[in-house]
């Protein structure tokens, strides 16, 4: 039976063991094969320039700091070259608000990336679209679909944070509201691009906003479908304007599973080793994940925070069947690409 509000505070406050269970058991369901997936992929931020002053994000620099940088097409080159010769499949390539950047400059990024390699572009996310609708003066729907023409494959769920107006006004008002977030998905979705739903928690919101957020992407999901997996991860405070404390592997645990119960039109919930580390990701998949993740061949926005947990192919296939299931790589699209697991 679906959840409504009530059950689902209610399935917050319940026992952690039981929860977990229950969370395990609607995983089970929807993916009873003995597998849990990955992806070989890199983050590549194009710049790391940004005008949103996020008070959650030690990454961003200001235009004309000494630390700003745009990668030029050679950098750009020489990072999916070494991603693909590791056999990734995909690039997850953000960046931020740039004053200074074209909506021709994306558009040409994508094309020149397009024209030199066979790599799937998971690219750009909410925020950044509708910093191009605006400096562009296009509507969405043209901004995505000129994108997609160029190049892009898909979208990932960043900017999302929380999908409440009083901890975006608090947190990040230069990002765009959360109607704003929900519009670009549904306007990508409309248009044929899929794309993925995150939540980052622990900071300043309350268990009831985390709820309208998982709510929100529930309800989108039920109208459009075009949601690939749902990747909840925790607030590191470390370098932030934010004096807050880190929340833990149980409160994390706690989330995971809820949301696998709430997002019951979710085909894919993801573990975050990166902010908890590869236990409690072991763990995460008895909890309600299917996925791991990425084995992130670079990662720089959570590393400026502090936090720095690494695994290697190796690592991630080891940490996978040492919980008794096998490790299959897989495309953005869930579509695995090991041979040994199609079966």
């Amino acid at each position: 039976m679906r959840l409504n509000f009530q059950q689902a505070l209610d399935w917050y406050h319940t026992d952690l063991l039981l929860l977990g269970q229950a969370a395990h058991q609607t995983r089970l369901a929807l993916h009873p094969e003995p597998m849990v997936t990955y992806v070989i992929d890199r983050n590549i931020n194009y710049t790391n320039v940004c005008l949103s002053g996020c008070r959650f994000c030690a990454f961003y620099q200001a235009v004309d700091s000494n630390g700003s940088y745009v990668l030029t097409h050679e950098e750009l080159g020489r990072k999916i070259r070494e991603t693909i010769e590791l056999g990734g499949t995909q690039i997850l390539m953000q960046g931020g608000m740039h004053p200074r950047l074209s909506f021709d400059y994306y558009v040409d990024l994508l094309r020149w990336i397009k024209g030199h390699f066979a790599i799937h572009i998971h690219g750009f996310s909410p925020p950044e679209i509708l910093h191009m609708a605006q400096i562009s003066g296009l509507s969405l729907e043209k901004v995505i679909a000129t994108l997609k023409e160029a190049g892009l494959d898909s979208i990932p769920g960043g900017g999302a944070e929380i999908l409440s107006e009083r901890v975006r006004q608090a947190i990040s008002p230069k990002k765009g509201s959360a109607a704003d977030w929900l519009k670009v998905m549904e306007t990508a979705h409309g248009l044929g691009l899929r794309t993925t739903a995150t939540m980052m928690f622990g900071h300043i919101e309350t268990l009831e906003e985390r709820l309208e957020h998982l709510f929100a992407l529930r309800d989108l999901q039920d109208r459009t479908g075009g949601f690939t997996a749902f990747i909840p991860w925790t607030f590191q405070p470390g370098n932030t304007d934010l004096d807050l404390l880190e929340v833990k592997g149980v409160a994390y645990l706690r989330m995971l599973a809820l949301s696998r119960l709430v997002l019951d039109n979710f085909p894919n919930i993801q573990a975050s080793w990166v902010t908890q580390g590869p236990k409690v990701a072991q763990v995460a998949l008895f909890f309600g994940a299917n996925d791991l993740g990425s084995t992130m061949i670079e990662e720089n926005v959570v590393a400026a925070t502090g936090v720095s947990h690494r695994l290697s192919l190796t690592e991630m296939r080891r940490l996978i069947e040492t919980t008794g299931y096998q490790p299959c790589q897989r495309d953005t699209f869930y579509n695995k690409v090991e041979p040994s697991c199609r079966n």
